[in-house]
């Protein structure tokens, strides 16, 4: 029968294990310290039409209600299950009866069991208690919160955008150098034509195509005729080509300047009033301004005087010198503020390099599996039979142990469920077994830990160092830890990690109970957790 018994607890340690026995009546805990909450859970089933009533009480008993809680509601098939649960608390300690509690279901009452609790003192013997050595100073929490990671992530985009707009400008800016023409008006006539063979007329593009005929009108006015054209509006262009008109004494004219003028006009109305001329009309004014060029080329006389030469050159090296020195200073801008971005994300990183470290700054800023788990929201639930309570990130899914147990070695159980999350190869893994024998066996928690380590063993574990302890629960219950180090070998890639691992054994009449918690090598966020999820352990005694 032992070697029967050892080899049932090899195989049992593979699984995850099964299912919870539904009870009418049922508590979390039978015995507890004083203020402690006992979770009371009334369950029933009824069909969807049935009216079900759970008693509002300040008491149950001898026994204080603190907390009624929101009653849950489970469909099945065609029936509804409901779940009421009662948050007990006495601050006497001793042996007390919860009594039974009347239900009513369709005004018939209902009565649910009555279970017996204890309420124990908490004990202060230091004797009793295990000692532990003095934890390292610790560094308080500055309060800098996380504020600074969207700071830091707000200030990378904002580098990035400024080195893109950089760059592209310095890449239209290349783009823009026009082809070398022998002339203003041989470079006038040829924009023109490549206007025309854009087709914006008959892509419903007007505003570009008025934008575009009076940048070429302007251009070839402030090539040939030396007038800063681009930079001035509609009325001081018009009054600088008569001026230069007479001073260059140039024949034009009053037609080809009012023509001159109509498109212009024309094109500021397209531009900042939507106003949308006919088709026809844009024809006429295309042509207009062809003839303007035309009629101004013609009417430059072929030689300048010096004077009025010299005059006309320095007012346009004059522009050019301004437009030059705005661009430079753009570009400053630009190089500042860049960087002045690029010093900030440096510093930035830098300082927390040096203050946090450099994992800190990579976990927060990159991301971290284990922190992502440690900083979300817990769960508290209940698994197994007898119930394994503690607190863990992610709910522990049910696995199926019929798929997991061969049949000779569920011949031996009355009961058993387990529940996990994650795998072996994974950043974080935790699961919880518990099981009920079907004949009477003297537990050994010593050799069912040996089962579980030949167990990882076969599932990859390598060079499995091994500790054990003893380990009690707040609530004194007695059990054994076993922990260390292992490698662990990835079956899909072939490649190994070093891994930490911590196996909790409890054992009670007939039943055994069983929590391991497996992470990498090192990680803090991981130990964290494993931490957490060992001081929130709870267990209820079996029952019979």
């Amino acid at each position: 029968m032992k070697l029967k018994f050892y080899i049932f607890l090899f195989l049992l340690s593979s699984a995850i294990f099964a299912q919870q026995k539904q009870v009418e009546t049922s508590i979390d805990t039978t015995k507890n310290k004083i203020g402690a909450e006992f979770k009371l859970t009334l369950k029933t089933v009824v069909s969807s039409k049935s009216k079900v009533v759970f008693p509002k009480l300040k008491t149950i008993g001898q026994l204080e209600v603190i907390q009624s809680y929101p009653i849950d509601t489970v469909k099945k098939n065609d029936t509804y299950e409901l779940i009421k649960k009662y948050g007990l608390t006495q601050f006497d300690s001793g042996k007390y009866t919860i009594p039974s509690i009347k239900i009513l279901i369709d005004k018939q009452p209902y009565l649910s069991d009555s279970i017996r609790v204890e309420v124990a003192n908490v004990k202060v013997d230091t004797l009793q208690q295990k000692m532990y050595d003095i934890k390292d100073i610790t560094a308080a929490d500055s309060g800098i919160g996380n504020w600074w990671i969207y700071l830091l992530i707000l200030i990378v985009i904002l580098a990035i955008g400024a080195f893109v707009y950089w760059y592209v400008k310095k890449r239209q800016l290349k783009k823009i150098e026009e082809e070398v023409y022998k002339t203003p008006i041989e470079k006038a006539t040829s924009l023109l034509n490549n206007l025309e063979q854009k087709e914006l007329v008959q892509k419903g593009e007007i505003k570009e195509y008025y934008s575009e005929l009076t940048d070429i009108a302007r251009n070839y006015i402030e090539e040939a005729i030396h007038i800063p054209a681009m930079e001035s509006t509609t009325s001081e262009l018009i009054q600088a080509i008569r001026t230069a008109s007479t001073k260059k004494k140039m024949t034009l004219t009053p037609e080809t300047v009012e023509n001159l003028e109509r498109v212009l006009r024309q094109a500021d109305l397209v531009k900042f009033a939507k106003s949308k001329p006919l088709e026809f009309e844009i024809t006429e004014d295309r042509n207009k301004i062809q003839r303007v060029i035309l009629t101004l080329d013609n009417a430059i006389p072929t030689e300048v005087p010096a004077e009025e030469e010299d005059q006309l050159l320095n007012e346009a090296q004059k522009q050019k010198q301004i437009k030059q020195q705005l661009l430079k200073k753009r570009n400053k801008r630009i190089a500042i503020a860049v960087g002045t971005v690029v010093f900030l994300v440096f510093a930035t990183t830098t300082f927390f390099i040096v203050t946090k470290g450099f994992n800190y700054v990579k976990d927060n800023l990159i991301g971290h599996p284990s922190k992502e788990l440690l900083e979300g929201e817990w769960v508290k639930s209940a698994y197994g039979n007898p119930a394994v309570l503690l607190e863990t990130p992610k709910v522990l899914k049910r696995m199926d142990t019929q798929k997991v147990l061969p049949k000779e070695t569920m011949a031996l159980i009355k009961e058993m469920q387990l529940f996990a999350y994650g795998s072996m190869i994974d950043n974080f893994y935790v699961a919880v077994s518990t099981s009920k024998f079907k004949n009477p066996v003297e537990l050994d928690l010593a050799k069912a830990l040996e089962g579980s380590l030949k167990v990882i063993e076969s599932q990859g574990g390598q060079n499995i160092i091994v500790k054990q302890e003893d380990f009690q629960t707040n609530q004194g219950i007695q059990g054994l830890k076993g922990y260390g180090t292992m490698t662990i070998l990835n079956p899909v890639d072939k490649t190994s990690s070093k891994a930490y691992y911590e196996i909790l054994l409890f054992k009670q009449d007939q039943g055994l109970q069983q929590i391991v918690i497996l992470h990498q090598e090192g990680d803090t966020y991981a130990n964290d957790i494993t931490a957490r999820i060992l001081n929130s352990v709870e267990l209820q005694k079996a029952s019979n």
